[in-house]
């Protein structure tokens, strides 16, 4: 049988992304409450190979994954990123990490009555780190409370926002969450356009007002029945 690798390649074709997806893996997180946190990731693990190269051993990401052994933060991802680089001959890295994150924004319930984030981060690095960390929230559907003129409360699920940042200094994911929370009040009745677009400029406006991010994209989708109705911002 022929040793494939070994042959010479006249086509010099680069390779982007080669790599393995949706390894399931346990990791520790940051939580600024309990200091760890652990959860169940979805893994992708990609390179870029230059033309000389015909591929990799594809075993060669779990075992650079399980180096660190289910620790993650920003840290450990750059490095990550670094020894899938040197390891693997390759131009370039990329690692794209997805998990559910738990907190509550009340300090007095337990960790079972904590709500579930879908987080994701996404780093690539070929001569700097490039990294994109995202948050999807669900937006409370609110209904009018007859005993309280005017006050809206929370009954069900409106839609979601979803909000991809690249940050200028460490934030907890915490802080990031309650952020946007803080800009996101129960949406009373059905979708609309309208509804939609004020959500996103308001969040809008909440991350702009912030010096921690250097880029963000926002995206507020409503449910509604067969179809949905979303609208995106981007910023600074």
């Amino acid at each position: 049988m022929k040793d494939i690798q070994s042959l010479h390649d006249s086509r010099r074709i680069d390779i982007r992304k080669v790599g393995v997806k949706n390894i399931s893996y346990p990791i520790t997180v940051l939580d600024r409450a309990r200091k760890t946190q652990q959860t169940v990731a979805s893994v992708n693990m990609y390179v870029n190979l230059p033309h000389q190269f015909k591929g990799t051993h594809m075993s060669r990401f779990v075992e650079i994954l399980n180096r660190f052994h289910g620790r993650f933060n920003l840290e450990t991802l750059h490095l990550i990123l670094e020894e899938m680089k040197q390891r693997l001959d390759a131009e370039a890295a990329h690692l794209e990490i997805a998990f559910p994150y738990f907190f509550s924004s009340d300090s007095g319930k337990d960790s079972f009555c904590s709500q579930r984030y879908d987080c994701r981060m996404s780093g690539s690095l070929q001569q700097q780190l490039d990294l994109v960390v995202e948050v999807e929230i669900p937006v409370p559907l609110g209904v009018s409370d007859p005993l309280q003129a005017g006050v809206i409360q929370a009954e069900g699920v409106w839609g979601t926002v979803r909000v991809s940042v690249r940050l200028n200094h460490f934030l907890w994911m915490e802080e990031l969450i309650t952020l946007i929370e803080d800009g996101i009040a129960p949406v009373a009745g059905s979708g609309s356009a309208s509804r939609v677009e004020e959500l996103c400029l308001q969040i809008d406006a909440t991350l702009g007002s912030d010096d921690a991010f250097s880029w963000y994209k926002v995206v507020v989708e409503n449910i509604t029945s067969g179809y949905s109705i979303s609208a995106s911002v981007e910023g600074p």
